[in-house]
């Protein structure tokens, strides 16, 4: 957030925070956050090279959670999803890292 902007929320009495101290969220909890985040971000890359929905079981709504990166989509199936398109265990550390 622009320093001006933040300087103007908060002179009109408006508290900025960060999303794990809004959701009272763990470092552990935001950790985990991210890496479904990046997970998702790969998968939609991966997913755009090639067509994840003719090549797997998956139905289009599960491949929109998938890369909604939905808590009803576990991270064992994005990485699932993931191999079966062809990424490496490099790409998928390279985006668990934020690389």
């Amino acid at each position: 957030m622009e320093p001006t902007k933040r300087q103007k929320l908060e002179a009109a009495g408006w508290k900025v925070t960060t999303v794990a101290e809004f959701l009272d969220l763990s470092p552990e909890e935001m950790e985990m956050i991210e890496i479904r985040l990046s997970l998702s971000k790969l998968l939609k890359k991966f997913r755009e090279q090639q067509n994840l929905i003719e090549n797997s079981n998956s139905s289009r709504s599960r491949v929109a959670k998938m890369e909604a990166s939905n808590p009803s989509v576990s991270i064992d199936l994005l990485i699932k999803s993931l191999l079966s398109l062809g990424a490496t265990r490099e790409d998928i550390a390279t985006a668990i890292s934020g690389n």
